[in-house]
């Protein structure tokens, strides 16, 4: 059985009932993996991937949504945001300072304007539901994809949380 969708084309199930659709888009000066996925092709719906399309389309506003987020867990010295930056500092010491596209004196800030958006991934079967839909994937090293920010969105493309993956 197959899907068929303006923007994703013919999107044909695997032996399993699963979906997987997969592009690299031009965003800024750096290129983006995006995976849209579903393990199970009835759970997916045109209106899911009408949106899934609309957040492709906007990636540079839910990117700042996305670094909006992380800018304002940082008050919040346990959150997730603020112990990857400072893991990322320790780990790297003062090489971090390589990785940084401007050095302004705050390095949580020029980190996290420095984070790079390695993916986004679609999890077309939780429209309307209360998991993530979309999640976002940064990372300071391009080169070190180990350690991660991942911002999860919800179908609306609100952050819902901002989490890392160490």
């Amino acid at each position: 059985m197959a899907i068929e969708h303006d923007y994703f084309g013919l999107l044909e199930s695997g032996p399993d009932g699963s979906i997987f659709w997969s592009e690299v888009v031009d965003f800024g000066d750096q290129r983006v993996t995006v995976d849209l996925t579903a393990p199970d092709q009835d759970d997916v719906s045109i209106d899911a991937l009408d949106v899934a399309a609309a957040m492709i389309a906007a990636l540079e506003t839910i990117d700042l949504r996305a670094r909006n987020a992380m800018v304002s867990e940082l008050d919040d010295r346990t959150s997730e945001v603020t112990e990857f930056i400072l893991q990322q500092q320790e780990m790297l010491g003062e090489d971090i300072e390589d990785l940084l596209v401007d050095v302004s004196g705050d390095t949580h800030m020029d980190v996290i304007r420095s984070l790079q958006l390695m993916s986004m991934t679609i999890l077309a079967d939780e429209h309307g539901g209360k998991d993530p839909f979309a999640v976002l994937e940064y990372a300071l090293d391009p080169d070190s994809t180990d350690d991660v920010l991942l911002v999860n969105l919800d179908v609306s493309g609100a952050v819902q949380s901002v989490t890392s993956a160490d």
